[in-house]
C-alpha cells in the first residue's frame, strides 16, 4: 500500500462520515466549502489515540515534557522555520478563533478599530462585530498574478483609535504567501503607530515547496515585542474535530497583561485526545504530511488547468499554501443570487460564499480542493456543465 493509499478515502467512505462537510448538504450535493480535508489522519495520530480509548484513559491528564504542548510546538517551530521560541511565553487554549476574540478583547476596547485585510477568513470579521469593535478592512490587491498587501492603503486606514492589526498567514481564502517585505511593512507600520498583531498562522504547515512561510514575530525585536501568534495542528493534520490551539506571545508584557484579564480559568484547555493528536502531529506525522501536500499540489494544478481550460472567464491566481482556490466569476454572468447559489442549485456543488469573507467578496466562490482526484473531477466537471447550460443575463 503506497502512502497516498492510506489516507485517501472513497465516495462511500466520505458520505459515511458524520461530520459537517459531507452531511451540511443534501446528498446530491458535493461539498467542497469548509476547511476539512477529505483523508485519514496519519498513523501516528492513530497510534495515540488507540490507548485512550483501549484504556477508557479520559481523566484529567498529565502531559510534560515532550509529551506536552508547548515543547511540541517549540520542536515544531524550530524544525520547520528556525525559529526558536521560550516555552512559557505559550498559552494553551482550545481554537484559534477563540485566540482572536480573547486578544481583541485584551487589547481595545469597544468602538476602536480593528484592521484585517479582505477577503478574509469569516470569522476575523465575526469576532470584531462580536466584540463591538470597528471593522477597518483594507483590501487586497489583485496586481495580475496574486493578491498582494496593499501596504499604502493600510497606512491610510488606520486612526487614532485603531489597536490591532490582524492578520491570516499564510492567508485565506487567497491562499498567498507573504513575502517578507510584505510583513516588514505590516510589522513597521505597528511599531509606528503602536499597535498589537494577532498573527493566525494555522496554514503555515501548508505551504508549497516554491514558497517559504515566515513567522511575522522572526522579524525582528521590535515586531516580535508586539505579536500574539495563534496556531494549531487542526488545518495541517486534519484535526478539527479535536482542537487545540497556541499562543505565543512575544514579550512578557503582552502575556501579563492577557494573563490578568483571561486567566486559563476563562478560555479553558484542550481536551487529552486533542493534546494527544497535536503532539503525535507535529512529531511524527511529517512524512504524513508530504504525502498530503503532493496530492494537493497535484490537485491544485488540476484546478489551475481546468479552469482556466474549461471556465476561462474565471479570474483565479493558483494559491501558494492551503487547500483552498479563490474564484472570481464576475466575468460569466451568471444567472440567479450570486454564483454561490448558482453553483449550489445548478451544479450541485457546495462551496463557500465569497460575501462571507468580506467586501469585494460578492463575485467570489472559494473552492475546497482536499479530497480525492476522482472527486475532484466531479466538482470540476459539474461546475462546467452547469456553465456551460446557463443562460446568459
Amino acid at each position: 500500500m503506497t502512502a497516498l493509499e492510506t489516507f485517501e478515502l472513497t465516495l462511500d467512505e466520505l458520505r459515511a462520515r458524520q461530520g459537517s462537510k459531507w452531511n451540511y448538504y443534501e446528498q446530491d450535493v458535493l461539498p467542497a466549502w469548509v476547511a476539512d480535508m477529505d483523508f485519514r489522519v496519519s498513523e501516528p495520530i492513530q497510534a495515540a489515540l488507540r490507548p485512550l480509548l483501549a484504556q477508557t484513559d479520559f481523566g484529567y491528564g498529565f502531559r510534560m515534557g515532550e509529551r506536552s504542548l508547548p515543547s511540541a510546538f517549540a520542536h515544531r517551530m524550530k524544525e520547520r522555520f528556525n525559529w526558536e521560541i521560550d516555552e512559557a511565553r505559550v498559552r494553551v487554549t482550545t481554537e484559534v478563533v477563540q485566540c482572536l476574540e480573547a486578544a481583541i478583547m485584551v487589547f481595545s476596547e469597544p468602538g476602536d478599530g480593528v484592521l484585517t485585510q479582505v477577503p478574509i477568513y469569516p470569522p476575523f470579521l465575526m469576532v470584531i462585530d462580536a466584540t463591538k469593535r470597528r471593522r477597518i478592512e483594507n483590501p487586497l490587491l489583485d496586481d495580475g498574478s496574486r493578491f498582494v498587501v496593499d501596504i499604502e492603503g493600510m497606512r491610510q486606514a488606520v486612526d487614532d483609535r485603531t489597536k490591532l492589526i490582524l492578520i491570516c498567514s499564510p492567508h485565506n481564502p487567497t491562499g498567498r504567501v507573504f513575502t517578507r517585505e510584505e510583513l516588514q511593512a505590516i510589522g513597521d507600520l505597528a511599531v509606528e503607530r503602536d499597535l498589537v498583531i494577532v498573527c493566525d498562522e494555522i496554514h503555515a504547515d501548508l505551504t508549497y515547496p516554491d514558497q517559504t512561510h515566515i513567522p511575522i514575530a522572526t522579524l525582528s525585536p521590535e515586531i516580535a515585542a508586539r505579536t500574539i501568534t495563534v496556531t494549531s495542528a487542526t488545518k495541517a493534520f486534519n484535526l478539527a474535530g479535536l482542537p487545540a490551539a497556541i499562543m505565543h506571545f512575544g514579550s512578557a508584557e503582552l502575556q501579563e497583561k492577557f494573563e490578568v484579564l483571561f486567566p486559563a480559568r476563562i478560555t479553558g484547555t484542550p481536551s487529552v485526545p486533542a493534546v494527544d493528536a497535536t503532539v503525535a502531529a507535529w512529531r511524527q506525522s511529517q512524512p504524513w504530511l508530504d504525502a498530503v501536500m503532493a496530492r494537493l499540489q497535484s490537485n491544485r494544478d488540476r484546478v489551475a488547468q481546468f479552469v482556466s481550460e474549461q471556465l476561462p472567464g474565471v479570474v483565479h491566481h493558483k494559491p501558494e499554501a492551503t487547500y483552498l482556490y479563490w474564484l472570481d466569476c464576475r466575468t460569466l454572468s451568471l444567472p440567479g443570487e450570486s454564483p454561490f447559489h448558482f453553483f449550489l442549485e445548478k451544479a450541485k456543488v457546495g462551496l463557500n460564499q465569497g460575501s462571507m469573507f468580506g467586501s469585494q467578496g460578492d463575485t467570489f466562490v472559494r473552492l475546497n480542493f482536499a479530497t480525492s482526484p476522482e472527486v475532484l473531477e466531479q466538482v470540476l466537471d459539474r461546475m462546467a456543465n452547469a456553465v456551460e447550460r446557463a443562460p446568459t443575463r
